[in-house]
């Protein structure tokens, strides 16, 4: 059996694959905590506000739809990452840390907002 390409540089590829992992871990935490806010706002019933409960869903959805987009660009990242470590073309991701924190940062306006306001 010869030796593949990817197997120059093993090392590499499974840090790739351990980043990859910690992206789809932190986009699934991201989803369960928006699920949990709206589920322990509407299960208590105690509304103070009217906008509580608009709050409480776009936090519900915006958790939802971080995710999801931190599901898809790490898969494009790490697809990425793995021909940039084969062809030697290493670049970091810079766009994808900015997206992504600028996502969370939203989030965190809106959980302050929530807990502010209820």
């Amino acid at each position: 059996m010869e030796p593949t390409k990817d197997s120059n540089y093993i090392q590499q590829h499974l840090a790739n694959e351990r980043t990859y992992l910690a992206w789809i871990r932190t986009a699934l935490a991201i989803i369960g905590i928006g699920f949990l806010i709206v589920n322990i706002h509407f299960s208590t019933n105690t509304s103070l506000t009217p906008y509580s409960d608009r709050l409480a869903e776009m936090i519900g959805i915006l958790s939802v739809l971080i995710g999801l987009v931190g599901i898809i660009f790490a898969t494009v990242h790490y697809v990425r990452k793995r021909t940039q470590i084969n062809e030697q073309t290493f670049k970091p991701a810079v766009h994808l840390v900015w997206l992504i924190s600028g996502l969370m940062i939203l989030m965190v306006i809106l959980f302050f907002l929530y807990f502010y306001l209820y």
